[in-house]
């Protein structure tokens, strides 16, 4: 057993490492269940392709209202009681959400409201959270403890979570959430465990807005993390107009029922553990610019695919080959900014990196169920194979400045 648990987690890593890694992989049990049963959830309260599209932009709003100012506090207060703090939170409003199901006063409104609040507050734990791991690793075991964060997220949050959230709606609606309040609550007690360096700022230093600034500023002139951000807009613009429907797309032009849903998630994160954990091996073959672009081109064709095909079995195998992509191109970006990023800095750029992020699958999520509602759930898939075609067409070029990313600072 002390041989597996240093194969997977190397004691060079930490102590600290290892309760983040503990945290993480319970916490994203819990968010993996949430992935099927959200939408279930929404579904059962309404089949209007609008308002299934306005929840999954909610959930996408609050990064983009709130993540600067997450940055800035995640470099200005103490990170390790922002995420406790964030986590207990989020377990109280599952249980209101949980209550109201039992209780059968849940509507759509609620769902909704409940969704908003549990964005809001993954805004501030997620920001924090990435800020963690460069204090507790070297800078050189990055890209392993990197590996290691995404394997568990992948095969917690991606390929259990999802079909456990798809069975537990089925036995009766109010059981996911339950489920997902009580494992975000142990997760912030994991992270409570965890000791962490000071990270040079002195809280009141500056102006908020001053210490936003200055994180806009250093993307700008960091031409690596500065493509990064930029891709990442745009094709989450493409992204969230197709995932947006994407319940709609699996039940009604697929015929999957609340199980299917859930598998193709999980087909997504089998591909998933296939690419990261022969990243090791990619990386040393191929340039991270090469990466870069073989994935924006996986992304681009997959909406193709997705838009042609009614067959479920050749769905779920594109959205394998788009696991594959995703997971790779994810450990690649965060890398990438962790290395090249200094400590007191890393939770502003970081929030910049979350507005493209998020600010993409807000407007690609209203774009999409706007196009769903007058041509049908296929239309946001066209829409995002076109987009992404054009983008990849533009940014070709610039995903050179990747390759060498982590020796600019």
């Amino acid at each position: 057993m002390g041989r597996l648990v240093e194969a997977v987690v190397p004691a060079r890593l930490g102590t600290g490492f290892r309760w983040l890694l503990g945290s993480s992989w319970i916490s994203n049990v819990g968010d993996g269940i949430a992935i099927a049963a959200g939408p279930l959830l929404v579904a059962s309260q309404t089949h209007d392709a609008f308002l299934v599209a306005l929840a999954a932009l909610l959930q996408w709003l609050p990064p983009l209202l709130f993540g600067l100012h997450a940055g800035a506090l995640a470099d200005r207060l103490d990170r390790k009681l922002i995420v406790v703090t964030v986590d207990l939170a989020r377990g109280g409003v599952l249980l209101v959400l949980t209550t109201a199901i039992l209780t059968d006063t849940v509507s759509i409104a609620v769902v909704l409201g409940a969704m908003f609040l549990l964005g809001t507050a993954e805004v501030f734990a997620d920001s924090t959270s990435q800020t963690l791991l460069p204090m507790l690793v070297r800078r050189e075991d990055l890209g392993i403890a990197n590996a290691r964060l995404q394997t568990g997220f992948i095969t917690v949050n991606q390929l259990l979570g999802p079909p456990i959230g798809a069975a537990l709606f089925a036995a009766g609606s109010a059981w996911p959430f339950a489920t997902q309040a009580v494992l975000v609550t142990l997760g912030g007690v994991l992270i409570s465990r965890i000791v962490l360096p000071t990270h040079g700022r002195e809280p009141g230093s500056t102006r908020v807005r001053e210490d936003i600034a200055e994180g806009f500023r250093w993307v700008r002139h960091h031409p690596a993390v500065r493509t990064l951000v930029l891709t990442i807009f745009t094709f989450n613009i493409t992204y969230g107009a197709a995932w947006s429907v994407l319940v709609l797309y699996a039940t009604h032009r697929l015929g999957m029922g609340a199980i299917g849903f859930g598998l193709l998630t999980t087909s997504s994160a089998v591909g998933g553990l296939v690419g990261t954990t022969s990243y090791g091996w990619i990386t040393r073959r191929v340039s991270l610019g090469n990466i870069m672009r073989t994935g924006l081109v996986i992304e681009t064709l997959t909406h193709l695919a997705l838009a042609l095909t009614t067959v479920p079995w050749v769905a779920l195998a594109i959205f394998f080959v788009f696991g594959a992509h995703a997971f790779v191109w994810g450990t690649t970006s965060i890398t990438v900014r962790q290395r090249a990023v200094p400590s007191e800095l890393q939770g502003r750029v970081g929030s910049v990196n979350t507005v493209g992020v998020f600010g993409g699958l807000v407007i690609g999520s209203a774009v999409g169920g706007l196009i769903a509602q007058h041509w049908g759930v296929t239309a946001p898939f066209w829409f995002a194979f076109v987009g992404s075609a054009l983008f990849c067409v533009l940014i070709w070029g610039q995903l050179s400045h990747i390759a060498h990313g982590d020796d600019e600072t």
